[in-house]
């Protein structure tokens, strides 16, 4: 009979360090490095947007449809409102969505899914009911939460988490369910290491990696989410500047003046594609598999 390999096993140490050289050369490529320096203008823009860009609600009737021009470079819309002002305004709504949505996912996502994965009946219960949830579709659960809830920001953020979180669950959950099967977990209660020490020691160190990518996909999610509810008129407030309340706006207009849904549009096109691509560097940087080999 062949004798089995011999198990191989990575100190901390050297998981750290080959994390470290991994996410090194992750920066160091080049679509990487645009990715996040286009990501950084979005955060830039969002942050001084007031400085960037003028009103974003100024009403001018007399100015509606104009091309564009030195004082509105993108023109104007329908009601005569600055149309580079208020995508770059917009900017704050999809960006404050998206980090909103990835950390209430990933909070109470850890802890049910490391619950789930421990308890056997508990667990039980807790996947039923998850998977219940996730049986319905996201988009039409967040529409029907942020209907009957009132218009603004913090209903945008709830109904987009909402359907996130069975997501982050079913994740941590098999993440859990593999850890609990590692020797070193057994070793750590043969020695009488109590449930909670337990799982920040080991379970949740060894959950981040993956959690922290899929809290990347669900910013992706939801920032094309919260253009989707806006554009159906149950997100924020229409007098809020939004990407999908500009693209709604500019429906009726489209024929004669495409660029008006096609300014919002490619902003938002540009900003997923970053985050999903990030998200997909992120993932192979903190690939457990790759970390232990020490690199790409």
């Amino acid at each position: 009979m062949t004798p089995a390999a011999p198990l191989e096993v990575t100190s901390p140490a050297r998981r750290r360090s080959a994390l470290r050289e991994n996410l090194a050369l992750a920066l160091r490529d080049p679509v990487t490095a645009l990715c996040l320096f286009i990501l950084a203008g979005f955060i830039a823009m969002a942050l001084f947007a007031p400085l960037i860009a003028g009103d974003p609600v100024l009403i001018d009737p007399a100015n509606r449809l104009r091309p564009p021009s030195a004082d509105a470079i993108w023109g104007t819309d329908h009601l005569g409102r600055d149309v580079f002002a208020r995508a770059v305004h917009g900017s704050r709504i999809s960006l404050t969505v998206a980090f909103c949505v990835a950390l209430i996912s990933a909070v109470p996502g850890v802890a049910i899914g490391i619950y789930a994965g421990l308890s056997h009946i508990g667990g039980a219960v807790v996947m039923r009911l998850n998977d219940a949830m996730m049986a319905i579709p996201a988009v039409l659960l967040a529409i029907a939460l942020a209907a009957l809830l009132d218009a603004g920001l913090m209903t945008v953020i709830i109904a987009i988490s909402v359907p996130e979180i069975p997501r982050m669950v079913r994740l941590v959950r098999s993440l859990v369910l593999g850890i609990r099967q590692q020797p070193y977990v057994d070793a750590a209660i043969s020695i009488g290491t109590s449930g909670l020490a337990l799982i920040w020691r080991h379970i949740l160190p060894n959950t981040m990696a993956p959690v922290l990518v899929q809290a990347t996909y669900a910013a992706a999610s939801a920032i094309i989410a919260s253009a989707v509810l806006s554009f159906l008129g149950v997100g924020t407030s229409p007098e809020v500047p939004s990407w999908g309340g500009m693209m709604a706006d500019a429906r009726t207009h489209f024929r004669i003046h495409p660029m008006l849904m096609f300014y919002p549009g490619a902003m938002l096109s540009i900003l997923v594609l970053v985050v999903n691509i990030l998200g997909d560097r992120l993932s192979d940087a903190l690939d457990p598999r790759k970390v232990a080999r020490g690199g790409l």
